[in-house]
C-alpha cells in the first residue's frame, strides 16, 4: 500500500505585500500654464505619476523606458510615432521605448493622466525632439 503525504507551507514575508490602490478622485491640477507631475508610486521596476497638462507636452522619446498613459480627465491630440489621434477620459495608450510622443490639450480644463513607466523613471531618460 502506498501512502501520499501532502506538505502545506505557510509563508509570511513583507516581500509578498499588498498592492496600492489609487482613487480616481485625485487632487485638482494647479492653476497656471506649467505642467505638473505628482509621483504616485516608485520601486525598482516601475514609477507612476499623475500629470496635469494645461497646454502641451513637447515631442520626446525614452531610450530605455516603456510608458503607459491612462487619461483621467480632459481631451487632447496625441502624437505617437507617425500617428496623430484624439485621446479622452478613459483612454489607455501604450508607448514603446524609442517612440516619439507628444500631446496637446484640446479641452478647456487641463488634461489629467496617470503615466506608468517601466523600469523606474528618474527623469534622465527624456530625449527632446524638434518638429
Amino acid at each position: 500500500m502506498t501512502r501520499t503525504a501532502i506538505l502545506l507551507v505557510a509563508v509570511t514575508s513583507s516581500y509578498f505585500a499588498i498592492g496600492q490602490r489609487f482613487s480616481s478622485d485625485f487632487a485638482p491640477c494647479a492653476a497656471g500654464p506649467a505642467n505638473t507631475v505628482a509621483p504616485l508610486h516608485s520601486d525598482s521596476l516601475s514609477s507612476s505619476f499623475l500629470i496635469c497638462v494645461p497646454r502641451e507636452v513637447r515631442p520626446h522619446y525614452h531610450d530605455w523606458h516603456t510608458e503607459h498613459v491612462v487619461v483621467i480627465e480632459g481631451e487632447g491630440e496625441m502624437l505617437l510615432g507617425d500617428s496623430v489621434f484624439v485621446i479622452r477620459s478613459g483612454d489607455a495608450i501604450a508607448i514603446p521605448k524609442g517612440t516619439v510622443h507628444a500631446v496637446t490639450t484640446l479641452s478647456e480644463r487641463p488634461l489629467r493622466v496617470v503615466s506608468i513607466q517601466s523600469p523606474r523613471f528618474d527623469g534622465a531618460d527624456r530625449v527632446p525632439v524638434e518638429r
